[in-house]
């Protein structure tokens, strides 16, 4: 018989995103790990996961977005890897290489596509160097009248978002 890949996977996250995750690890046959905060004590994902453990108040800050508690959540329980979900922690360079440090797989991409693709006008500049289709946008804008002027050339409506 095969291995399995892993034994037991800690899933980062919470609601819906953790209960994907852990759906798929049970149909794999691997064992679970939840994390939860006080404000997600009695959440339906801490019920489905094999086991459950608490990593702090009901802030983010002080536990979904705490990656010291998560990998020593990770290393108390030993789970072999970690899933991020999205959201939190999972776009943090840090967590994939906190994850490597600790000999724990981080189930995810890479620290350093992490890193390239964290920007988003470096990533539409390293698309269009590839000759991949972007939609119609602009560098960074800082000017309102530049703005106004790119939309109006682009076409309504438009969105705005944070490069980073």
């Amino acid at each position: 018989m095969k291995r399995k890949l892993f034994r037991k996977v800690l899933v980062a996250n919470r609601g819906e995103i953790a209960i994907r995750v852990m759906r798929a690890c049970h149909e794999l046959n691997i064992s679970t790990v939840a994390v939860y905060s006080d404000a997600d004590r009695d959440a339906i994902h801490t019920r489905y996961a094999g086991e459950a453990v608490h990593i702090g108040g009901a802030a983010p800050s002080e536990s979904y977005l705490n990656l010291e508690r998560i990998m020593k959540a990770a290393k108390d329980t030993g789970a072999e890897a970690i899933h991020p979900g999205y959201g939190f922690l999972s776009e943090r360079l840090a967590f994939p290489e906190a994850c490597k440090a600790a000999g724990i797989a981080f189930i995810g991409p890479p620290a350093e596509a992490m890193d390239l693709l964290g920007n988003k006008l470096a990533s539409r500049e390293l698309a269009k160097r590839n000759g991949v289709p972007t939609t119609p946008g602009t560098d960074a804008i800082e000017d309102v009248e530049v703005a106004s002027r790119a939309a109006l050339e682009i076409g309504l409506p438009v969105i705005i978002k944070p490069s980073g």
